[in-house]
């Protein structure tokens, strides 16, 4: 299968910084998103750490006999670390952390995602959107043992409250799934900058609208900001060809 992809990232209306970071490997081998915490400095240093730790730890094991699901675990653990001592390193960042999303594309292996927080992976396929993970907060759980409704999650005052995150010394899991991917699919990692302004339904909407995936990143991260771009917006689009 062949992929196109693209990846863009926005610091919205409100905020000075951008506490975001993605990564798109130029041969289509895996993409990152990051959402950063903490602090104007411990947020942006949250979510670069991240992302270079997983990419670096990807590269170094990509042609080992490790499988992805063991791949992706041990890069996300491996990131959790290194923003551990960072912390320990520099105090004024304690609180930091971040979330992650990440897509891998190995030959002869399906492909695998795996996530901590609250950045998501959709599949776009014949014009229906499907949310791939599951956020990891209090509310993402709430709502699934139906205690709330999906309208009431969308503007509970604990929404961004993350149960699990890149940054903890508590962390001990990390979810890791296979996907089903079809020629035709178009896949999407983003930041909750989108997802918070932005229904599933307008999603979609936007991403199906042109076949160039790199307008649809732009609709979608200006749709973002049209409706308050309250929060950083970061989006990668992978397409299977």
């Amino acid at each position: 299968m062949k992929l196109h992809f693209t990846g863009l990232s926005d610091s919205g209306l409100i905020r000075s910084n951008n506490q975001d970071a993605y990564y798109t490997d130029p041969e289509g081998r895996f993409f990152i998103v990051a959402d950063g915490m903490g602090g104007h400095a411990g947020g942006e240093q949250a979510s670069h750490i991240a992302t270079q730790e997983i990419h670096k730890y990807l590269l170094e094991n990509w042609n080992s006999s490790k499988s992805s699901s063991q791949l992706l675990e041990e890069a996300l653990l491996r990131a959790n670390e290194a923003i551990l001592q960072d912390q320990h390193n520099h105090p004024e960042r304690a609180d930091m952390g971040t979330t992650a999303v990440v897509l891998v594309f190995r030959p002869g292996e399906p492909p695998w995602c795996a996530h901590v927080g609250d950045s998501r992976l959709y599949r776009l396929r014949e014009s229906q959107l499907e949310q791939i993970t599951e956020d990891h907060t209090w509310v993402a759980r709430a709502l699934k043992m139906g205690d709330i409704s999906p309208d009431e999650a969308r503007i509970h005052p604990f929404r961004h409250v993350l149960s699990r995150c890149l940054g903890r010394e508590d962390l001990n899991q990390v979810e890791v799934q296979q996907l089903d991917v079809k020629v035709g699919d178009r896949l999407l990692l983003c930041s909750d900058g989108l997802t918070e302004e932005l229904v599933d339904e307008n999603i979609a909407c936007y991403l199906q609208e042109s076949p160039l995936i790199d307008k649809a990143a732009i609709s979608l991260v200006e749709a973002a900001k049209q409706h308050g771009g309250h929060d950083n917006i970061t989006v990668v689009i992978v397409a299977v060809d």
